[in-house]
Order: C-alpha cells, then sequence, then structure tokens
C-alpha cells in the first residue's frame, strides 16, 4: 500500500477567504474517494491541490509521494490523470477523438507537430474499445454528445496509465441513461485491481459508482467526514454537510438520498 496523496493542516486563502481550511487528509494507492458536498465547500481546490495545479497557502502538501513547492512540476503531472469541464474546453472541437486521446502522451490537448508512434495509436484504440467509443474515433470532438465527451475526457486521463485518477463531476449535465452508462464503466474501472487510486468530485450520492471506497464530505472548506464508505456517509454526515434534514438509503451499493 502506497500514499498517493497527503494534506497536512492545508489551508487555501483567496482575497482573506479560506476556501480550504487546516485540512489533513490522506489517500492510499488501493482507494477510491468520491468527495461530496455543496457549491463553495471547497471540492474542486482540493482536486487542484491533487492534481499539482494549486500550492496551499500554508501546511504541506504531498502528491505520489513528492512535496509540492519541493519538486519538479512538468515530472510530476503526467502521472496524474485529470478529467474536468475545464480541461474540456481547452480540446479543439475539429479534434479527432482517437487524437484527443492520443495527446495525452504529449499533455497536449491539440495536434501539432509532435511525433506518435504505432505503439501510441494502438493504446489510444485500445483505451476507446474500453471506454465504449471504439466506432467514434474518427468523429470530431464537437460532434459529441456531452455522455460522449465525458467518457472521452476519462480515456484520455487513462491514457497513460496514471499513478492517480481525479474525475471533476464526470456525471454532471448528463440525462439518466449516459449517467448510468458512465456510471457502469467508472464501476469496473474502479473494481479493477490494477487501476490507479481515484478522486472523483460529485454533488449527488446517486453518482457514487459501485467499487468506490472511502468518502470526504466538505462544509465552508471544512471536513465533515472521512473515511470509508459505510463508515463516513450517514444521514447524519449528509444533513450536516448539506444544512438540511437527509435521508440516506443504500441498496445494492447504490446511494440515494431525500430531504426528511
Amino acid at each position: 500500500m502506497v500514499n498517493v496523496l497527503q494534506l497536512s493542516d492545508v489551508s487555501v486563502v483567496r482575497g482573506g477567504t479560506a476556501i480550504l481550511g487546516s485540512a489533513t487528509w490522506s489517500v492510499d494507492d488501493d482507494q477510491r474517494w468520491v468527495i461530496l458536498g455543496p457549491n463553495g465547500a471547497g471540492k474542486t481546490t482540493t482536486l487542484q491541490i491533487a492534481a499539482a495545479l494549486l500550492h496551499p497557502t500554508s501546511g504541506t502538501a504531498e502528491v505520489l509521494e513528492e512535496p509540492l513547492g519541493g519538486t519538479d512540476l512538468f515530472e510530476l503531472r503526467p502521472r496524474i490523470g485529470f478529467a474536468s469541464s475545464a480541461m474540456a474546453r481547452r480540446v479543439p472541437r475539429n479534434e479527432k477523438v482517437v487524437d484527443v486521446v492520443m495527446t495525452a502522451a504529449y499533455s497536449v490537448t491539440g495536434r501539432w507537430n509532435e511525433e506518435y508512434d504505432e505503439l501510441d495509436e494502438r493504446r489510444a484504440q485500445r483505451v476507446l474499445g474500453e471506454w465504449k467509443l471504439a466506432h467514434l474515433a474518427d468523429r470530431t470532438f464537437g460532434t459529441l454528445s456531452d455522455g460522449e465527451q465525458k467518457r472521452v475526457q476519462i480515456a484520455r486521463a487513462v491514457m497513460t496509465d496514471p499513478e492517480l485518477l481525479l474525475l471533476d463531476e464526470p456525471a454532471s449535465s448528463l440525462d439518466l441513461g449516459a449517467r448510468e452508462e458512465l456510471l457502469q464503466l467508472l464501476s469496473g474501472y474502479a473494481s479493477a485491481a490494477d487501476s490507479p487510486a481515484i478522486i472523483m468530485v460529485t454533488h449527488h450520492v446517486e453518482e457514487i459508482p459501485r467499487g468506490f471506497t472511502h468518502v470526504l464530505l466538505l462544509k465552508d472548506g471544512g471536513i465533515v467526514a472521512a473515511g470509508p464508505l459505510a463508515e463516513a456517509l450517514s444521514s447524519e454526515t449528509l444533513s450536516t454537510t448539506f444544512g438540511l434534514d437527509i435521508e440516506l438509503a443504500e441498496r445494492d451499493g447504490r446511494y440515494t438520498a431525500r430531504a426528511v
């Protein structure tokens, strides 16, 4: 078991406001975490630290056993897979899907003068097949549905066999069918023994895939609860996190929540 993320008394302050306050949190390589919380809770900020895109104002953060502020970020970031809406907006709309995935090898979001070999293309085609995207390989990214674009982002994020996979609201804006298809794929990936540690941000317990093991609950930049799903996710902790009486139910590894 290897530690892939360690936050120790981490705070992020912007304009005198603590977006994240004195957070201590640890993730191991065999864990799959979901981060839950209302808007402004600090979820995306936490993910940006894990992606080595943001340094804490105070405290220490280690990603893949490398201290932020004391390591070469250009060597560290390629070891991290990151899928987000912000990343999707940087992908050229006319880029072929296979190239969107393959350019992850160079950490760029549009083909230019890079040179790829047959191994890169085979790897990209294999990953597209694993995420049920092989039939879209020659389509342009801008012609895809939201659900297809979400899956392409994740395929791109896993293209380089990352040691840590970060997903920022991968199921947001999807219809029921597209959401459930994505969650099935994520469940299978999370359950595989050779998959990396995963951290996924969401607003909804219904979007927690089977195979995820832990939860981090945030409110106003502070940690409400953190630990195994069976222990840290409850009606009480959700109610505290969202400031509303919430009833949590679980069935066959999937969750639902409603106001009491």
